[in-house]
């Protein structure tokens, strides 16, 4: 069903230069009612000077979480509810499984899949709102990504994340179509945001640590973790927002959104059994040939 004339659609993790930014601009230039949320409201004026109503919202604090749900109620008439909730908000992680401390690999988890629920669940009261009048049927969208179908390299916590919250988006489609809820996935490919400038590594001074069993290869291992190859690569994020909004609010809603450079290929390959060459294929082009060069010439000296 077409959807009527504005819609109310709320966006974790909308800092300018990300996806949730260009997602934020791409539906309110569609004439909708945009809560664009981040954890550091200060961040958001560039939205707020467009005319988008911001919102801080940091999705691993219950307090906040609940201030959000109390001001968005707040803004809308008693006859209305959330149309659709956006969970964009993300973290990163890169490195390699041996040497991760698990006290970061929890952390992400927390960000990029049980915060997600959590808003989910917090909402859920205002969507089956929206959902009891009538008209456009509801929607959660979840942001994964690609890396959910693909075991990259150092990117394995990250990955597992993503991978985690397709689950938890494929049963949450299922559970909430008996409720008047439509649930779909976004596993995005590239996009040219500021997400590799804001890793871990990039701006976060994450390293190799001291000791690792990588300290062979720590250049190549680290360029991997760097992801330079990737910077500039990506379709612009305006192009991708404007086609994410457009699917959202088209016809026929699909189950899983593949959008982004490389988006269709990782489609392609999910479809297909993990082979010895799916695997030689994703270590050519993430580079990983380079650190088991490296490693092998270390043991031969």
């Amino acid at each position: 069903m077409a959807p009527p004339q504005k819609l109310t659609v709320l966006i974790t993790g909308c800092t300018p230069g990300g996806m949730g930014a260009a997602l934020a601009v791409a539906f309110h230039s569609a004439g909708h009612h945009v809560f664009a949320t981040a954890r550091n409201p200060s961040k958001l004026a560039p939205l707020a000077d467009q005319g988008i109503q911001t919102l801080p919202l940091d999705i691993t604090s219950a307090t906040s979480i609940t201030a959000a749900v109390a001001a968005v109620s707040s803004s809308l008439s008693t006859e209305q509810g959330l149309d659709i909730l956006v969970n964009n908000a993300a973290g990163s992680y890169a490195m390699p499984l041996a040497d991760a401390a698990l006290s970061a690999a929890r952390d992400l988890f927390e960000v990029n899949v049980w915060a997600h629920l959590a808003v989910t669940q917090a909402f859920l009261p205002l969507l089956l709102k929206s959902a009891a009048a009538g008209g456009f049927t509801p929607i959660v969208a979840n942001h994964t990504s690609v890396g959910s179908v693909a075991a990259l390299p150092f990117q394995g916590v990250y990955n597992a994340s993503k991978a985690a919250l397709a689950m938890l988006t494929s049963t949450l489609r299922i559970e909430l179509a008996p409720l008047g809820v439509r649930v779909v996935e976004m596993k995005t490919g590239g996009v040219r945001t500021n997400i590799i400038g804001n890793s871990s590594f990039n701006a976060g001074g994450e390293r190799l640590p001291g000791g690792s069993v990588y300290g062979a290869a720590r250049g190549q291992v680290e360029k991997i973790m760097s992801q330079e190859g990737l910077v500039g690569i990506g379709v612009p994020p305006e192009v991708w927002a404007k086609e994410v909004v457009g699917a959202l609010l088209g016809r026929r809603l699909p189950r899983v959104l593949w959008k982004g450079e490389g988006a269709g290929m990782a489609r392609v390959v999910s479809a297909l059994p993990f082979s010895g060459l799916v695997e030689m294929i994703l270590e050519r082009v993430t580079g990983f040939g380079a650190v088991k060069e490296a490693l092998k010439k270390a043991k031969q000296e």
